[in-house]
């Protein structure tokens, strides 16, 4: 995915995500070896395009893929949420744990001690909903597992809220 040019905004949000060490262990994983149509990448990526507009179930992911501009980006024409389903079944949870270390990683390689700011706060958040017994590094609760997203924060000072 590195090597072609990103179009969408939503390509350009998950570009971080589709690096060459991610396509390198889905290939060690073996996730795609059978794969024709809906890849460990196109999964991913059809998840949080689901998780940014609040779908609520699979159904709808797959209505989803009307648009051209989606089916462009994901390189697929259709998919039914049986398809969806199965493809969730079979991917290995210790792959997207991965994915999610990386991510954390390089925020925090980004971030010295003294450019953490404290005066900010959040607007706005998800929480992905994730079973336990299946992604145990992500617990949430005692009985439930899953991630938060902070998907909008604003910057407070004395005087003024910049968002």
């Amino acid at each position: 995915m590195d090597k072609h040019t990103v179009f969408s905004t939503f390509g350009k949000w998950v570009s971080p995500i589709c690096t060459q060490l991610f396509q390198e262990r889905i290939a060690e994983t073996q996730q795609d070896k059978y794969v024709k149509k809906l890849t460990t990448i196109a999964y991913l990526k059809l998840f949080l395009h689901a998780q940014i507009h609040q779908r609520d179930g699979l159904r709808e992911m797959a209505d989803d893929l009307l648009s051209k501009d989606l089916q462009k980006e994901l390189g697929l024409n259709s998919i039914s949420a049986a398809q969806l389903s199965r493809k969730h079944n079979r991917v290995d949870p210790r792959l997207l744990e991965q994915v999610f270390s990386e991510l954390c990683s390089r925020i925090q390689s980004h971030l010295s001690p003294s450019k953490v700011r404290h005066d900010f706060k959040i607007v706005d958040s998800t929480t992905i909903s994730l079973c336990l017994q299946k992604y145990r590094w992500a617990e949430f609760r005692k009985t439930k597992a899953g991630i938060k997203v902070h998907l909008r924060l604003v910057f407070v000072d004395q005087d003024d809220v910049i968002p």
